[in-house]
């Protein structure tokens, strides 16, 4: 490239460390180590978002920003938040897109592959995958110690060598200068072949590592990882560091036919490994369950929507997008379902009844009705494991339940229950 003077510029090109004339680390003092410097320089290279790096870990939330690749077309995939609040995230591959105008790859949700890389990671990091470290140590050390032995007897062979090479030079007869003369340049050959095996040894015992911590502790230290991860407090960055040194990259595809994320997780070490993962169709939306749309129509006969959503928190069940119910959002589900609300009777005479609120109406312990419910000898419904019984007044007024009653009065001390003997008029709504 010219200037406007007619003279050539000057182009600048970084040279590979390996490639420099000199040099000379602690030959001046710093204001910081050479170690430090060397962490730091480190550390800011790999912040650097090429190809080659991850980047630097931001706040965000997502938890495999700068870590996941396209599958098909090899470019690192994007990262944007949607979302009321803009924390839902979603990868997508446009940078062919953006960069060229070719076609988009592949995209989709990152909540879901988040959950399951963190899944996967945490399995990984485990007392069993502690073991193998302390093992790996292990093996590590040994290598090691087999090097040092190995620089041992190479620096014995060649002081030996260094000390015959002297004694040949000083049993030779000096007036024989050619003789002499190429003695004395095997010795100070053995000498430097000497001083650079010493040398070996002594860069061997400076990279010592760092001993590990006690077995106890690591296992401790896995144990409560999980509690760590999923705690509020924890940083966003921090969890991505925490991926970073344990996972080198993660490749990902769609796989049309079956409708699944494909993503293969290559860990740092070789090891790989595969998740699949459900993925929407379009136009496909997270529905809530029938049964819980169903449990919701039969206890709004006896129940407010506030406590209709403690019944269903109580028996765990979520919304279509897994979150917990609260009175909005089983409002929500009546609207669109048109399930009408629970109001109370103006007589004050309800059509439905609770369990305890029945058992008065005929006069029986709570007990003795639940019993009889569950033999199917008086109809009544039970929407969840974990909630309410409810039966309808006009059931309470049939010849069944007088019999229930009946039978309770003849043994007051002992609550009535299924009689084998008995046929069952209803059947069973348990």
């Amino acid at each position: 490239m010219a200037t406007g003077h007619g003279v050539a510029g000057v182009k600048a090109r970084r040279k590979a460390r390996a490639d420099w004339l000199a040099l000379m680390p602690n030959a001046h003092e710093g204001y910081i180590s050479w170690e430090k410097a060397e962490t730091i320089r480190k550390m800011v290279s790999g912040n650097v978002p090429t190809s080659r790096h991850h980047g630097a870990p931001k706040h965000g939330d997502a938890l495999l920003s700068g870590l996941i690749r396209c599958r098909r077309c090899g470019r690192k995939l994007t990262l944007r938040y949607s979302g009321a609040r803009h924390d839902i995230p979603r990868y997508s591959c446009t940078r062919g897109w953006m960069d060229n105008g070719e076609p988009r790859c592949i995209a989709f949700g990152g909540l879901q592959v988040d959950d399951a890389v963190a899944d996967a990671l945490l399995t990984v990091v485990g007392p069993g995958a502690v073991a193998a470290a302390v093992s790996a140590e292990a093996e590590a050390i040994q290598r090691r110690d087999q090097v040092r032995e190995a620089l041992e007897r190479d620096l014995e062979a060649a002081r030996f060598a260094a000390d015959r090479a002297f004694r040949q030079y000083d049993a030779a007869d000096p007036a024989n200068r050619l003789v002499t003369g190429e003695l004395e340049a095997r010795w100070n050959k053995a000498l430097a072949h000497a001083a650079e095996v010493e040398g070996k040894m002594t860069a061997h015992d400076a990279t010592a590592p760092t001993p590990a911590a006690d077995p106890a502790s690591l296992v401790a230290l896995a144990a409560d990882l999980k509690s760590v991860w999923t705690a509020p407090s924890t940083d966003a960055r921090l969890r991505k560091r925490i991926v970073r040194t344990v996972i080198h990259e993660v490749i990902a595809d769609i796989d049309q036919e079956a409708a699944e994320v494909l993503l293969v997780v290559h860990w740092i070490g070789g090891a790989h490994s595969e998740i699949r993962l459900p993925r929407r169709r379009r136009g496909q939306r997270n529905n809530t369950s029938t049964d819980v749309i169903a449990a919701v129509r039969q206890l709004v006969l006896v129940a407010h929507d506030d406590l209709i959503a403690g019944i269903l928190n109580r028996n765990g069940l979520v919304t279509g997008n897994g979150n917990r119910w609260t009175r909005e959002r089983v409002t929500s589900l009546r609207s669109h379902h048109r399930i009408p609300v629970h109001k109370p009777a103006e007589d004050e005479v309800e059509p439905w009844l609770q369990l305890n609120k029945a058992a008065q109406f005929l006069h029986i312990a709570a007990k003795t009705l639940r019993r009889a419910a569950e033999a199917g000898e008086i109809l009544g419904i039970h929407p969840l494991p974990d909630g309410p019984w409810i039966f309808s007044r006009t059931d309470l007024s049939t010849p069944a339940a007088q019999t229930i009653t009946e039978r309770a009065r003849r043994n007051p001390r002992r609550p009535a229950g299924p009689d084998p003997d008995h046929q069952s008029l209803f059947p069973s709504m348990t």
